[in-house]
């Protein structure tokens, strides 16, 4: 038998040979964001020189504008699909070079294999882990949304070993023999540093933590309103974490013992997600720490398998919310700005949970620049959504909706009540404006 080392040997490629094991119509799935393999992406114009066709990237997040998104000549040789858009791919939805897939996080995957047998395809998986250990075995280090997901469905892996990426734990851990390509790349890992949040945040994440018990199981996302929702749960006790990205601000709430995962009915004692971004800090930290989990996201963002966690409290980002309660969270102006991610199934998860809330949080207001190139502010909250905007969360999930007007408890209220409790937190200049639209449109 091969010993590992000889294995490893025998597999190292440079990221063109890697990909010159591609063949036309393949699926390829990028791993998302972080850990994106920087060397092998830099390298798909290389699919010109091979003569492929009719294949398929995937991507979710990714953190890097390659030079491969505005490629036109890249056409009909390597077609780019979105799961979640980033400023590079906003770019390049205008140059017509990518479109995105409407989504849960839970299903896509399943769904998209679906369609790759049924048209006779090839899924390919391309991944940065960390270093083999002594045992033959690589982990997923910072993403396992999806990855171990297709290595287990037989996917042709190419993977990108960085001595940089921390080894997690979790459903995570992949043999050399399991893997068809191996491409060494020594770039630094990417870096989020944390964005101090202003006055109207902190004033949304003191409402928020006033209604987060001892106890609860926390799920935050990234951004100012949920670093200030950590800041104020400092106080707490007994808290626990089952996320879909695990953030800097969670750490400071283990270390200030404000986590320690004991109550949460599920997993006690472990910090669950499917992904990180952030500091070297937060990359030293999961780095062979047991205690954190990075599971599937078909795991993790399961509304049945969040309803088994105790009080569990979602707490997601809304771009623009409706007085029916339904929240727009992907899209501006109708044209794709970000994605569904796991917002709508961890809403559900939330309210299947004993003690459940979950929480849409956003500024009551936004600016922007007119037809004359004077900036106006206009409201978050309005009469009903664009035509052309999509709806991430429906009006029938909305539980909690916060501005830094308060908090809006949707529970069981009819459309009437709800507008009211609405425009009660929209931003005073536009409560007139919105009560008279209510009666226009009959919301009563």
């Amino acid at each position: 038998m091969t010993d590992n080392k000889t294995n490893y040997n025998q597999k190292v490629k440079t990221a063109a040979k890697a990909l010159d094991l591609i063949k036309d119509g393949d699926y390829i799935f990028s791993a998302q964001a972080t850990a994106e393999p920087i060397e092998i992406m830099s390298n798909l114009q290389h699919l010109k020189e091979t003569g492929v066709k009719d294949c398929v990237l995937i991507t979710c997040l990714p953190l890097r504008d390659y030079d491969y998104f505005h490629d036109q000549e890249m056409k009909g040789i390597l077609d780019h699909h979105a799961w979640f858009m980033s400023a590079g791919l906003r770019k390049s939805y205008q140059e017509k070079l990518v479109s995105p897939v409407p989504q849960r996080s839970t299903t896509i995957l399943g769904k998209t294999l679906k369609r790759i047998k049924k048209e006779n395809r090839r899924p390919v998986v391309i991944l940065t882990v960390s270093p083999m250990d002594e045992h033959g075995y690589f982990s997923t280090s910072v993403s396992n949304v999806y990855e171990m997901d297709l290595i287990n469905e037989g996917a042709l892996t190419l993977v990108e070993v960085n001595p940089n990426f921390p080894r997690t734990f979790g459903d995570n851990h992949v043999h050399v023999s399991r893997v068809d390509a191996i491409v060494e790349a020594n770039h630094p890992i990417p870096i989020a540093k944390i964005a101090p949040y202003g006055e109207i945040d902190a004033k949304i994440g003191k409402y928020i933590a006033e209604y987060i018990e001892d106890g609860s199981t926390i799920q935050l996302g990234v951004g100012n309103i949920p670093n200030a929702v950590a800041h104020e749960l400092k106080s707490k006790k007994h808290l626990g974490i089952h996320t879909e990205m695990f953030t800097e601000t969670m750490i400071d709430l283990i270390e200030c013992g404000a986590v320690d995962n004991s109550q949460k009915g599920l997993l006690n004692g472990y910090s669950v997600a499917s992904f990180t971004l952030g500091s070297q800090r937060l990359y030293d930290y999961i780095d062979n720490n047991p205690a954190v989990l990075f599971k599937s996201s078909t795991f993790t963002n399961d509304p049945y398998t969040i309803g088994l966690n105790n009080k569990f409290v979602s707490i997601n980002a809304a771009l623009e919310i409706d007085l029916y309660g339904q929240a727009a969270s992907e899209t501006v102006n109708g044209l794709p700005f970000s994605g569904t991610g796991g917002q709508s199934e961890t809403v559900n998860g939330a309210q299947r949970s004993k003690g459940g809330k979950s929480f849409l949080a956003m500024h009551s207001t936004y600016t922007k620049r007119d037809e004359n190139g004077n900036e106006k502010t206009y409201s978050k909250i309005v009469p009903h959504l664009a035509i052309n905007q999509a709806v991430t969360t429906s009006r029938n999930d909305t539980n909690y909706v916060v501005t830094e007007y308060g908090v809006a408890d949707l529970t069981g209220l009819t459309i009437g009540e709800r507008a009211k409790a609405l425009i009660a937190i929209a931003h005073p200049d536009f409560r007139e404006e919105l009560t008279k639209k209510a009666e226009e449109l009959q919301i009563w």
